[in-house]
């Protein structure tokens, strides 16, 4: 058995066998079951995460809440699990986008978001602080925010000349004031409660 389809726990050679000596892409990523996981792409390596805590699903449901009362008509909020191909080789679902409705159909984005927002857990802190990060600027993603629910925090990056630059760190009672991609107020203390 190969240690992909090991690490997977998929039958070697059954419906759902992985590639063995190439990077993944995303045809590859449409064979795998829908089984309660998470299966994104980064540079052609699969990352599958397991179902968030209900700290992480709290803070998800509190900003989509907040987004969407807020959300101007061209644009709309939405939850994962969405794909966005950033590249054959690299799709992301980031716990909360906004995108233009005009880029949302079927089980995908049709281009990328203006806003990818992601809430940090245990498990998946260094890939969503470094890989998705990275991979979001690479793609040329407007805004980048990510919300820490064990130290009530959101920092937020945007997009200048290519590279992302912190525009906000706010924690516990903080408020930011975000002009993009829409006036919002955001206070990383309400996030968790």
């Amino acid at each position: 058995m190969s240690s992909m389809t090991a690490a997977t726990g998929l039958p070697p050679g059954g419906p759902f066998a992985l590639p063995w000596g190439r990077p993944l892409t995303a045809a590859d990523l449409e064979t795998m079951p829908d089984d309660g996981h998470r299966y994104e792409l980064v540079d052609g390596v699969l990352i599958v995460t397991p179902s968030p805590l209900v700290p992480h699903q709290r803070v998800v449901g509190n900003l989509h809440v907040l987004l969407r009362a807020a959300c101007t008509d061209d644009l709309e909020v939405m939850l994962a699990p969405l794909d966005i191909t950033v590249s054959d080789s690299t799709v992301l679902q980031p716990d909360i986008l906004v995108a233009a409705r005009t880029k949302l159909a079927g089980r995908k984005m049709v281009g990328l978001p203006v806003l990818a927002v992601e809430v940090l857990s245990r498990s998946t802190r260094l890939i969503d602080l470094n890989l998705k990060r990275a991979a979001f600027e690479r793609a040329a993603v407007t805004s980048y925010w990510v919300v820490d629910p064990d130290r009530p925090s959101l920092t937020a990056w945007r997009l200048s000349d290519g590279a992302y630059v912190e525009v906000a760190t706010v924690a516990g009672e903080e408020v930011w004031r975000s002009e993009l991609p829409f006036p919002l107020a955001v206070s990383p203390a309400t996030l968790v409660r």
